[in-house]
C-alpha cells in the first residue's frame, strides 16, 4: 500500500506506504551504501541512490478502495531521493574535507533542480535524520530528498505567517528575526558574510539551531558559489560543535526550507531559505519526547535554557573549530 490521505481537519495528507515496515536492520558486517557491495559504485565521493523504500514515487500504485465521502486518497506521486555523503561508513558531515563538503553541496543543489522540473512535485525538501534516536536504520552517513505533490504543512504554515507579516509591516519577517537576534546576540552560535546560525528565541528543541540566509534568497539554486560554500562549512561547524556537547555522534533531525515549486509567486519579498535542526537530546543521557500536549496540541515546550544552549554549542563550535586546525 502506498497512497496519500487527506486530513479534513488539518487540511493536510497523510502519506500511507505499509511496504516501509519491512525496512531492514542491516547486519554489522555488510553496508549496501559501502563500495563493493554491488549496490553502488565502486568509486564515488557523492552520489544519488534511489530509495529502496520510497513512499512517494514517479510511478506510484492506485490508491486502495478505502476512501469515500470526506476521506479522500491520492497516489502517492513524487520521488525519494537518498544522498550518500561519503564511501566512509563513518564519515559524517563534519568529518568531510571543505572540499568534500562542497561537493555534497553541489549534490543537493543539482538533485533538487533536476526535482523541480516535474510541474507536480510542488514541493522539494532536503533533510537528514542522524541517530538511532530519530529512527535511522542506516548508520552510513546519509541524508534524503523529497519531492511531494502537496506543500507540508508546517511549510504552508511558514509561509502564511511570513506573507501575513510582510503585507502587515512591509518587511520579510526573517530579516526581523536576524535583526532581533543580533541586537541581543546571546542566541548567535556562529555567522559568516552571507548566513547566520542561531538558537530561536522560540524554539521548543534545546539545541534547535535555525541557519538563515542574510541574502533574500529563497531556494539553494539561487546562491552563488560562494555562498554555497559559506553554507557547507557552516554546516559542519554546527554538526560539529553539537557533537562537542556530550561527545558523542549527536542525534538530530535536519530539514533545509525553500520556496514551492511555484513560478506565478514570488516568495522573494516575504520567505527567505533556512536549515531547521530538531535534536532530541536535552541532556548527555536524556531524550526530548514530544508529550501529549505536545503530540496532540501542538503545544510547543522547552524543557531547557536557550540563552544558556546558545552559549555551551557557541563554545564548542569555536573548540571544534580549533581542533580541526587547516583544511583536511
Amino acid at each position: 500500500m502506498a497512497e496519500l490521505r487527506y486530513n479534513p481537519l488539518l487540511k493536510d495528507w497523510t502519506m500511507v506506504a505499509s511496504s516501509r515496515q519491512n525496512r531492514p536492520h542491516m547486519p554489522k558486517d555488510y553496508c549496501p551504501f559501502c563500495p563493493g557491495s554491488g549496490k553502488v559504485p565502486d568509486h564515488y565521493d557523492v552520489h544519488v541512490y534511489h530509495n529502496d523504500f520510497p513512499v512517494l514515487s514517479p510511478e506510484p500504485p492506485t490508491p486502495d478502495a478505502v476512501g469515500g465521502g470526506i476521506y479522500e486518497t491520492r497516489e502517492a506521486y513524487g520521488a525519494c531521493e537518498v544522498i550518500l555523503y561519503s564511501p566512509g561508513h563513518h564519515d559524517t558531515i563534519p568529518d568531510l574535507s571543505r572540499n568534500h563538503m562542497n561537493k555534497l553541496v553541489d549534490l543537493w543543489s543539482q538533485t533538487y533542480e533536476s526535482l523541480l522540473q516535474d510541474a507536480k512535485h510542488e514541493y522539494v525538501m532536503i533533510f537528514e535524520n542522524r541517530g538511532e534516536e530519530v529512527g535511522v536504520t542506516m548508520p552510513h552517513p546519509h541524508g534524503q530528498i523529497y519531492a511531494y505533490p502537496f506543500i507540508p504543512l508546517k511549510v504552508k504554515t511558514e509561509l502564511a505567517s511570513c506573507k501575513e507579516h510582510y503585507e502587515r509591516h512591509h518587511r520579510n519577517l526573517f530579516d526581523d528575526i536576524i535583526q532581533e537576534e543580533k541586537r541581543f546576540g546571546e542566541r548567535i552560535v556562529a555567522e559568516t558574510a552571507h548566513f547566520l546560525a542561531f538558537i530561536p528565541f522560540f524554539t521548543d528543541y534545546p539545541f534547535g539551531v535555525y541557519v538563515v540566509s542574510k541574502a533574500k534568497k529563497t531556494s539553494l539554486t539561487q546562491f552563488t558559489e560562494q555562498e554555497k560554500y559559506e553554507l557547507g562549512y557552516l554546516l559542519q561547524d554546527v554538526v560539529g560543535g553539537m557533537d562537542l556537547l556530550y561527545d558523542r555522534v549527536f542525534p538530530y533531525m535536519m530539514t533545509m526550507h525553500g520556496k514551492p515549486n511555484n513560478e506565478e509567486e514570488s516568495y522573494d519579498d516575504f520567505y527567505r531559505f533556512h536549515v531547521e535542526f530538531y535534536p532530541p537530546l536535552r541532556a548527555p543521557d536524556k531524550i526530548k519526547y514530544n508529550a501529549s500536549s505536545e503530540t496532540g496540541g501542538w503545544a510547543a515546550a522547552n524543557p531547557t535554557a536557550v540563552e544558556e544552549n546558545a552559549r555551551v554549542l557557541r563554545q564548542c563550535i569555536e573548540r571544534y573549530r580549533n581542533e580541526r586546525g587547516e583544511e583536511k
